[in-house]
């Protein structure tokens, strides 16, 4: 008797493990969060290298996985978010960037200073930092008009960071979500901003 118990028990720790696998895996991962580790500098001091961070995919609208269908997105990107995404010139990495300029803004760069449809951006995220005038895509003195269903994005670290400066626009299509919280390292764990 004890011997059946124990293989029920077991069949029920196999069971509960192979739903929490399906639940994590299936669901969780693709549609709701998914955890990603910042493998350099580019973001610095937002996000430093190691730091592991909590991306929100529902957030934009998830995309289900084989298909080019999205889910319902609570909102729409909006300028200063930290997005994660597919980049461009090679699909099998996700990169991490600050969004800075929406479908249809013009963005240049003059004097450290981002202006987006010749406006200054003056918040917190942007005025503490300055922002170089390198790459194809941010010539000193040339203003550069997003295209529909693109966005353009730069590092918080301007002078080591491959952005959109370098290598153009985010399709729409390649955003997975926004970075909203930093678990790890412990002492470094706080939302995103």
């Amino acid at each position: 008797m004890k011997g059946a118990k124990f293989k029920s028990a077991i069949r029920e720790w196999i069971e509960a493990a192979a739903f929490a696998a399906f639940l994590a895996f299936c669901i969780i991962r693709p549609f709701v969060i998914q955890a990603f580790k910042i493998p350099s500098g580019s973001m610095r001091p937002t996000l430093l290298e190691g730091d592991l961070i909590l991306v929100s995919k529902f957030i934009y609208g998830a995309k289900v996985p084989f298909t080019n269908f999205r889910l319902p997105a609570l909102r729409k990107p909006k300028r200063g978010d930290v997005i994660v995404f597919i980049y461009p010139e090679d699909i099998k990495k996700d990169f991490i960037k600050r969004l800075v300029g929406l479908p249809g803004d013009t963005v240049e760069i003059e004097s450290g200073t981002i202006y987006v449809n010749n406006k200054p951006l003056l918040g917190p995220v942007f005025n503490q930092r300055y922002y170089y005038n390198r790459g194809d895509f941010a010539k000193e003195g040339e203003k550069i008009v997003v295209p529909e269903n693109s966005f353009f994005v730069l590092g918080d670290n301007s002078g080591s960071s491959k952005d959109s400066r370098y290598w153009g626009f985010v399709p729409k299509d390649n955003i997975l979500g926004e970075a909203v919280v930093i678990y790890w390292p412990p002492q470094r764990i706080r939302i995103i901003k």
